[in-house]
């Protein structure tokens, strides 16, 4: 009877001890799961605030995007990718929300609604409305090697490089690429 009861006096012991480690267990992976959230939204999170309509049908008016700081360190922004930037590099002004059209040492030229990059009509692949004004593009725009020029989805809104106040977009004003949007609730999900 006694060593039954020692045995299970034992067990009883191990178990507390189990559940202590279990604890600590539990709390080591929380405090990883905190470390790497932190240098997610630290590196990838940045917020901005998409103002007016000229993204729609892929962002809208008062949208809450979260910015990739960081891939544009690695890499340089490609045809189609959503940079946020800030026209001509005025840090006074708000962050743009643009989509990539022509890549540095690219001609672009607009011509009776249709996108010319270096004289061949360019293939979207998103949903974008007509465009009704060439602005600067009317005539051909060359790019420098350190210049994108991009252009709002809702191609009615001309407040992109076809308008002299944003005109082409430098390197080093690029703040990084719109990935996800984080608000409101109904719009919640991955840019296209």
């Amino acid at each position: 009877m006694k060593n039954n009861e020692l045995r299970f006096g034992k067990e009883k012991k191990r178990i507390s001890f189990d559940w202590v480690n279990d604890v600590f267990s539990w709390l080591w992976k929380i405090a990883i799961v905190c470390a790497v959230a932190f240098v997610l939204v630290w590196f990838f999170g940045k917020r901005v605030s998409n103002i007016g309509d000229s993204m729609n049908p892929a962002l809208n008016n008062g949208d809450i995007v979260l910015v990739n700081t960081l891939i544009y360190n690695a890499k340089n922004p490609s045809r189609g990718d959503i940079i946020v930037f800030k026209p001509q590099g005025d840090d006074s002004m708000h962050s743009y929300m643009k989509r990539v059209i022509g890549l540095p040492g690219e001609t672009v030229e607009i011509k009776e609604g249709i996108i010319y990059i270096d004289g061949e009509e360019l293939e979207e692949d998103y949903e974008t409305t007509a465009i009704k004004e060439a602005g600067l593009a009317a005539e051909k725009v060359k790019l420098s090697e350190q210049e994108y020029f991009v252009l709002g989805d809702n191609r009615l809104s001309i407040a992109d490089s076809r308008s002299e106040e944003v005109g082409n977009v430098k390197k080093i004003d690029i703040e990084g690429k719109a990935w996800f949007v984080a608000s409101p609730a109904k719009h919640i999900g991955f840019i296209k």
